[in-house]
């Protein structure tokens, strides 16, 4: 398996061609702007992800709370305790 990965990146010599290109394409200013850039978007990404995972672990925590909050109206419509035990005594 590792080897299938160390085949599918670039090493050695086509690295430094690739990065040759790259610098042409592209000229020594404008190379950090779009560093700059792609940096600005990957703090972006992260972001979101943070984002996101804090609204889906505050939906979730809601909804458990929906659930024991049904789960103790229904216990209590039925004429049951907490420990679930009926209220009535038998005489």
């Amino acid at each position: 398996m590792t080897d299938l990965i160390a085949i599918a990146f670039p090493q050695g010599p086509e690295l430094i061609i690739i990065l040759v290109i790259f610098l042409l394409l592209f000229g020594g200013a404008k190379i950090p702007q779009l560093m700059k850039g792609i940096g600005k978007g990957v703090g972006e990404f992260q972001a979101g992800l943070h984002q996101g995972k804090r609204a889906l672990a505050k939906a979730m925590e809601e909804a458990t709370d929906e659930d024991a909050d049904a789960d103790e109206d229904t216990g209590k419509k039925a004429g049951k305790t907490e420990t679930g035990q009926s209220d009535k005594t038998e005489a």
